[in-house]
């Protein structure tokens, strides 16, 4: 391969990730003249709506732009296991030709456990480090770094215009747990082998000095558990290997049963269990219908749901919707995890909640050492830049204002404003013959999902609200087993749908309706928003034929 032929340009088009944090999802297009010859795909994550998206599960990258080059789509490389970076793979994947997918071990494992779920077959190669890869006349190679998930990579993307240094989530941890430090060699190799550009995580940037180690929390949980009387909660992402496991070490260490919580809580710790990354003795696991028969100062708690969301298992605790679990007086909820930028309010009404029924709430606002940033700070991406020194700088995975702030971080560093090169979705960058320039946008949206599918809020919203005006709102709660199996009798809510005194009725009736459906369900539960959408069709067309209206319904499945 000629390395330096001036035929060639490479395009970089990010669909998502540099101005919301989450969604990451990057293209890498090499041209030979004007015809697109290979793409390689980096990440494809999904992302978390805010409260004033009412009824949206996740948001999701546009692909739309790729619709007609899936032909051209090499590979797709995965840079660690966080849902912002491999959360939409299931919704994307066949739609983008269905391409080989590269991830390290513990990525590999999350991502293929989340396809089981949708009951799709991949391509999924476990990666080497130290070792090229070939796509076509783009090459890629994966470096060992540190964050907050065991196995996270960065990407050198080499091509006949020049190496470019995909530099996602990280942070420079000597002291990780359970894990080495990050490959100082492979980086320094690779700038000194030249690098075209170096694309940063940026979202740390407004903060001075190193980042912590994640060992710091590990001491943290100790001191808290030891001073707790009653049950011990910590909340965390569910990803985050690391920090469970550390949880779980205090746990053992103070003899306490450990009791996963939440559908990815159980999935992504199950799937550590059995890679050997999350040792626990049998004797101390215990489920979740357990909890109210052992002693609460023998308990240990890790749910899902430190960012707030209204259907995660910690914000059913807190709204006294788990039959099993109470928070009582004398028990710790402990929150692990910085507020995501925009899901501040949620958190804090998890808290305020949590609070009224009695439990002593940590979090970081008030207790330092309960969350090391999986982000690098100022110096971590000082550090990375002079270890690469790249002719250009693309700042990634944060917002507006970390784009800027990295921008003002690099000139006092030296290097020229000009080569810091500030983005928003769809803007692209052409490298060719030693230099970089902005070339034409791609048209890009958020795309919303929902338990009715993947489709344009815009309808969805405008739909809502008309039939909320005009039918009402049902709201129904299922109580299920990991077999499809209710466990209580369908419940139902309604506002603004039935004011006959046969409301009682009707609804008895419409619980007949779904316990015969779900009599038949085979197999355990794989597909919990298909079910959400069954459920609600039937639901539609009953009220429909018995009172001649159509309400707005929203169906909740919790799952034990």
């Amino acid at each position: 391969m000629n390395f330096f032929n001036n035929t060639y340009k490479l395009r970089f088009v990010p669909l998502g990730g540099v101005v919301g944090v989450t969604k990451n999802m990057y293209l890498y297009e090499l041209y030979k003249g004007e015809t697109l010859q290979d793409i390689v795909i980096v990440d494809c994550g999904m992302g978390f709506p805010d409260a004033k998206e009412f009824g949206i599960d996740l948001i999701i990258p546009d692909i739309s732009y790729l619709a007609d080059k899936t032909d051209k789509i090499r590979a797709i490389l995965l840079t660690h296991g966080h849902e912002d970076h491999i959360g939409a793979l299931p919704f994307h994947y066949q739609k983008l030709g269905s391409p080989p997918m590269y991830a390290s071990k513990l990525t590999k494992m999350f991502v293929s456990n989340k396809f089981k779920e949708f009951g799709a077959k991949i391509n999924l190669t476990e990666i080497e480090y130290r070792k090229w890869y070939a796509f076509g006349d783009i090459q890629a190679r994966f470096i060992h770094l540190t964050h907050s998930i065991p196995d996270t990579t960065h990407i050198l993307i080499k091509s006949p215009v020049g190496t470019l240094y995909h530099g996602s989530d990280f942070k420079f941890d000597l002291t990780p747990p359970y894990t080495t430090p990050p490959d100082f060699y492979e980086i320094t190799r690779a700038g000194e082998e030249g690098i075209m550009c170096l694309l940063s995580d940026s979202l740390g940037c407004e903060r001075e000095g190193l980042t912590l180690s994640e060992s710091i929390v590990g001491q943290t949980f100790e001191d808290e558990m030891r001073k707790t009387r009653g049950k011990f909660f910590m909340t965390t992402f569910s990803s985050n290997i690391s920090r469970i496991r550390q949880c779980v070490d205090a746990a053992i260490k103070f003899n306490r049963k450990v009791v996963f919580m939440g559908r990815s809580m159980r999935q992504n710790s199950e799937a550590a269990k059995n890679l050997q990354y999350l040792p626990i003795p049998r004797s101390l696991q215990a489920k979740e219908h357990d909890v109210a028969k052992l002693p609460p100062n023998k308990l240990c708690l890790i749910v899902a749901g430190s960012q707030g969301q209204f259907d995660s298992a910690l914000s059913k605790i807190a709204r006294k919707q788990n039959k099993y679990v109470k928070i009582t007086a004398g028990d710790k909820v402990i929150f692990s995890s910085d507020p995501i930028p925009g899901n501040e309010q949620e958190v804090y009404a998890l808290i305020e909640n949590l609070s009224l029924q009695g439990a002593d709430v940590v979090y970081s606002d008030i207790q330092e050492q309960l969350h090391a940033s999986g982000h690098g700070n100022q110096e971590d991406m000082k550090f990375l830049a002079r270890f690469t020194n790249p002719k250009y700088f693309i700042p990634i995975g944060g917002t507006i204002r970390h784009q800027r702030q990295y921008q003002r971080l690099m000139t006092d560093m030296g290097y020229k404003e000009q080569t810091i090169l500030t983005l928003m979705e769809g803007d692209t960058v052409v490298f060719e013959k030693g230099t970089a320039r902005r070339g034409g946008a791609v048209e890009t949206k958020n795309v919303y999902v929902d338990a009715y599918g993947i489709g344009d809020i815009g309808n969805v919203v405008l739909r809502d609200r008309q039939t909320l005006s005009s039918d009402g709102m049902v709201v129904c709660v299922l109580v299920i087993d990991t077999y499809g199996q209710l466990t209580t009798t369908p419940r139902f809510f309604s506002r603004g749908f039935v004011f006959e005194k046969k409301e009682d009725q009707l609804f008895d009736e419409g619980a007949r309706l779904i316990e015969k459906r779900l009599k038949g369900a085979q197999g355990r539960v794989t597909d919990v928003n298909g079910m959400k959408k069954s459920v609600g069709t039937d639901l539609e067309d009953f009220f429909y034929k018995q009172r001649g209206r159509k309400p707005l319904i929203l169906v909740d499945i919790i799952e034990i």
